[in-house]
């Protein structure tokens, strides 16, 4: 069973073409998991409008946190596989079958790389591992730079129980799962775009390759990391059974 974790906020306007890719790879066991965190611009009706079986709506935390709203969504999630999903972007054809394989054949996540597009779909970058210049390595990605990009993300029920529920410091929920993924077992980078980027003209940054943020702010990034990481890794793997 594969779980598609999408958390959505007023996002009316890219959410049907999202969703759409989405329904069009799974079957009638999976299941898309809908946290929404208090929309107003009738995004529910937009999902509401599919009226698919699979997809399940949960009120979200209200908090105006992704990241809690992604946590929510995580706790709802029953399958063996759990993918990760913003409202604004659109998965390629073949992204699901690709990244389970990777997850069958053994790694407990996968990152695939993606077309960076604008608002309209127009590519920008071919390739985000190019254009960012990937580094694989759990050292790497855990004090230089993170490419544990969530909505790239899939990884196995064990990862799941690993991660949750979140420390309430951490900078963001794709970054914790993937270094909790890193240093319990094996991440493996698949260099196939499997999904267009959107990226806005608010957060471009996202995809610069020199970081905006302060020599501070990097190493408190960091420290929220780490700090709640260390006990974690010396946690037994919860047993919990499936919500």
């Amino acid at each position: 069973m594969i779980s598609v974790c999408l958390a959505t906020y007023n996002g009316a306007a890219t959410l049907h073409q999202q969703l759409s890719s989405i329904l069009a790879q799974l079957g009638p066991d999976d299941e898309v998991i809908v946290s929404d965190d208090g929309s107003t611009d009738g995004t529910l009706d937009v999902v509401r409008a599919f009226n698919n079986p699979i997809v399940r709506i949960v009120q979200g935390p209200r908090t105006g946190s992704p990241i809690q709203n992604f946590e929510h969504a995580l706790q709802q999630a029953r399958g063996e596989y759990i993918f990760l999903s913003d409202q604004d972007d659109l998965w390629l054809e073949g992204k699901v079958q690709r990244m389970v394989a990777v997850l069958e054949a053994g790694a407990d996540c996968v990152v695939s790389d993606c077309h960076v597009t604008d608002d309209a779909l127009n590519v920008t970058a071919p390739s985000f591992f190019a254009h960012a210049r990937l580094h694989e390595g759990r050292w790497y990605n855990l004090f230089m730079r993170n490419f544990y990009l969530g909505c790239c993300m899939a990884f196995n029920r064990r990862v799941l129980l690993r991660s949750l529920p979140f420390p309430r410091r951490i900078p963001m929920h794709d970054i914790w799962i993937g270094n909790i993924a890193a240093f319990t077992g094996r991440v493996e980078f698949l260099h196939e775009p499997l999904i267009c980027f959107r990226r806005h003209g608010d957060n471009a940054s996202c995809t610069a390759r020199k970081s905006p943020y302060s020599l501070w702010a990097k190493i408190k990034f960091r420290i929220d990391i780490l700090f709640p990481l260390i006990p974690r890794l010396c946690r037994r793997t919860p047993t919990a059974s499936r919500p």
